[in-house]
């Protein structure tokens, strides 16, 4: 099952390690070529038209774009590591957003470290002297709280166990958000509830996921310390699968007019310090003069917070339906 996006069956091979992809390497990084990628997954036609490449079975669209790092998989959009190459007339994906990105994003229940749970930890960013994004409607802190506090409601109404890093207007640090949810021994996930801010033309819903190591946040420079491995790295197939959980979710929710910023990595001390799968959601622009409206509407907020909600229970029932034979080691 691939969350909120498709649904297919996967087979008992791992991606990381079975025989037969066709790798290559540019500038030194590994990459496979989307030739592998088709016949692994079961796509039944490719097509290529100038840069753009579709693969394609009853299920799954994937569009591809040479020398972008954008892909789209049933309308999903997903911002890649590295920018899709080719070396001759092959075109190739790097082998970190396969096996990173793609891979968990198709085949969740083959995540090695995902397993069922019933608690789910919600962040509802800033609070207290910190009020997070502003405009003449209210904070962005209050904003988060209110959305988070819906959720709860509907979470625990269908047998979640759900804590809240903070429940009033009250200032928390970072690492105290950090420390709240490392607390919990038992399975949970984690979720950080967040409105944008970005200038007045600025607009849509965002998606984050640590970066793996050796990827940098987000539109940022490489530096040496991207290639440390944080404590939510051991989540990071996990990770992005909650995420296209989550995102599709919302998307489908708030209807076609809302714009997909995609699914994008970033190394926020949020998701850095974790030790549960944990997401980051921006739920729109306070800054943006439509989405302000759109966000101080409590039908808004209630559209968000039941898109989180019915993309938990869709990650829940995908991570633990584990296939019948392990995937190799």
């Amino acid at each position: 099952m691939i969350l909120a996006v498709v649904a297919i069956g996967g087979t008992a091979r791992s991606a990381e390690t079975s025989a037969g992809w066709d790798l290559t390497k540019i500038e030194g990084r590994e990459y496979v070529s989307v030739e592998s990628i088709k016949k692994f997954y079961n796509f039944s036609k490719m097509t290529r038209v100038g840069r753009s490449i579709v693969l394609e079975n009853a299920k799954v669209e994937m569009n591809l774009k040479i020398g972008g790092n954008e892909c789209l998989m049933n309308s999903v959009k997903f911002v890649f590591s590295h920018e899709i190459a080719t070396v001759g007339e092959k075109v190739y994906v790097s082998r970190i957003d396969l096996a990173k990105l793609i891979d968990p994003v198709l085949r969740p229940n083959f995540i090695q470290n995902a397993s069922d749970f019933r608690t789910v930890i919600l962040d509802p960013g800033h609070g207290g002297k910190d009020p997070g994004a502003t405009n003449p409607y209210g904070t962005e802190a209050n904003y988060n709280l209110k959305v988070a506090s819906l959720a709860k409601k509907q979470l625990e109404a269908k047998g979640f166990k759900v804590l809240m890093t903070r429940q009033s207007n009250v200032f928390l640090s970072l690492q105290e958000r950090v420390h709240f949810a490392n607390l919990v021994k038992e399975n949970a996930i984690y979720v950080s509830i967040h409105f944008n801010s970005g200038g007045s033309a600025a607009r849509g819903i965002e998606t984050f996921t640590l970066s793996p190591p050796g990827v940098p946040h987000y539109d940022a420079n490489f530096k040496a310390a991207d290639l440390q491995t944080r404590a939510g790295n051991e989540h990071d197939s996990a990770n992005i699968a909650l995420a296209t959980s989550v995102h599709g979710s919302i998307l489908r929710r708030l209807g076609k007019n809302t714009l997909d910023r995609g699914i994008k990595r970033a190394r926020f001390s949020v998701l850095s310090g974790v030790s549960h799968p944990a997401i980051l959601l921006e739920g729109g622009f306070m800054s943006h003069p439509y989405e302000a409206r759109l966000i101080e509407n409590q039908a808004y907020q209630s559209a968000v917070a039941t898109g989180i909600v019915d993309a938990i229970g869709k990650y829940r029932f995908a991570v633990s339906r584990k296939p019948v034979v392990a995937p190799q080691d």
